[in-house]
Order: C-alpha cells, then sequence, then structure tokens
C-alpha cells in the first residue's frame, strides 16, 4: 500500500529578503499573480482525494486559488518561534547574534524560547505518518517552504542539518511517496515539476 503526498509551496507573501519567522501577512497583489500564473500546471493536483493547507494566511489564500478548497490542519503550521515571530533572520540576529548562532548550528536548541528544529521536522513527519494510506490515493498539501523543507527531512531520514540545504521555492511542488515510516521522494515530470521564481 502506498500513497502519495504532493506539497505546494504556498505563493510569497514578501520579497525573499523581507520573509519573516512565522509570517502570517496574507498574499499582496505579486502573490496572486503568482498564484494566477502558476494555477495552470497545478490546477490537476486538485482532483486528490485529500486536500489540506497549513493554517498561514498565504498558504489558505494559494490552496484557495489553486481551486483546491483545502482543509487546514494545524500540524502544518509554521515552526514556532517564540520571540523571534514576526522578525527577519537579520532582524534576529542583530538583537541575538548568539542565540541565532545556537539555533542554527544545534537541531535540540530553542533559545527564541519556541519550538526547537528538532521537534518542527518531528511534528511536521507526524502529521506525515499520519495520513491515510489507500494503495494509489492522492493528498495535496499547501504549505510555507519552511514546512515542506521539515517533511522532506523527516520522509527522507536526512539528518536536521539537512533542512537548511533544502530551497523550496514559491508555488513549486514536490511528491513523497509510501506511508508511516517508509516514504520516498518521487519526481515523475508532472506539473508538480513546476516552480515560479
Amino acid at each position: 500500500m502506498s500513497l502519495r503526498v504532493t506539497f505546494v509551496a504556498a505563493a510569497r507573501s514578501a520579497p525573499l529578503r523581507a520573509e519573516r519567522f512565522e509570517d502570517d501577512r496574507p498574499l499582496d497583489r505579486d502573490g496572486w499573480g503568482q498564484v494566477e500564473r502558476a494555477a495552470p500546471g497545478l490546477l490537476p493536483l486538485a482532483a486528490a482525494e485529500l486536500r489540506y493547507c497549513s493554517p498561514a494566511p498565504r498558504s489558505r489564500a494559494t490552496g484557495t486559488g489553486l481551486g483546491y478548497a483545502p482543509l487546514v490542519q494545524l500540524a502544518l503550521r509554521d515552526c514556532d518561534m517564540g520571540r523571534w515571530r514576526g522578525l527577519t533572520l537579520a532582524e534576529a540576529s542583530a538583537r541575538e547574534p548568539a542565540a541565532v548562532a545556537a539555533w542554527l548550528a544545534d537541531p535540540l536548541a530553542a533559545p527564541h524560547g519556541g519550538e526547537p528544529l528538532y521537534g518542527f521536522i518531528g511534528r511536521v513527519g507526524g502529521w506525515l505518518d499520519t495520513r491515510p494510506v489507500e494503495d494509489g490515493g492522492a493528498v495535496v498539501a499547501v504549505a510555507e517552504p519552511s514546512v515542506i523543507r521539515a517533511a522532506l527531512v523527516y520522509a527522507l531520514n536526512a539528518p536536521p542539518a539537512a533542512y537548511w540545504r533544502l530551497d523550496v521555492r514559491p508555488l513549486s511542488a514536490v511528491g513523497v511517496v509510501g506511508g508511516a515510516g517508509r516514504w520516498r521522494l518521487r519526481f515523475d515530470g508532472t506539473p508538480v515539476q513546476r516552480s515560479i521564481p
């Protein structure tokens, strides 16, 4: 029995350098334009039996804009960044350089008072492992790039440091196939390989 879960990265709500931890801003005009341009290539994923999204406004809007009518899943929320919520990485580094360095170096560290990277990866992986496995079944989940990176690290059973080496672009998609504890990354040349810069 195997299930296919395709993750679609939410459209961007701000320029990359202005991205904030746990960004809860809605899509701006550029973000909606990205969704409109990506929709033809990503629309076939709406045929999935189960369609989910993270609770973040940009993920919900992206899923709705792509025609998925997704159900919100709290387990797909971004990493809890504690007192760094709403800051950019540069702002957090300027305020607490040693704490940021510790957080980047140690997946068990949570100097911000929120969730450690290791816990975040485990939470997202737990959600992935509890999807109902139906042979040939399909799931689509729209989430922030950070959530997708966590899911991929978990699915590949990679060390947490691999999280920092994954680049997930807005409106890109990647699939994993399998079931609890036995996931494989899958590239198959379908529209899920589309990415909007």
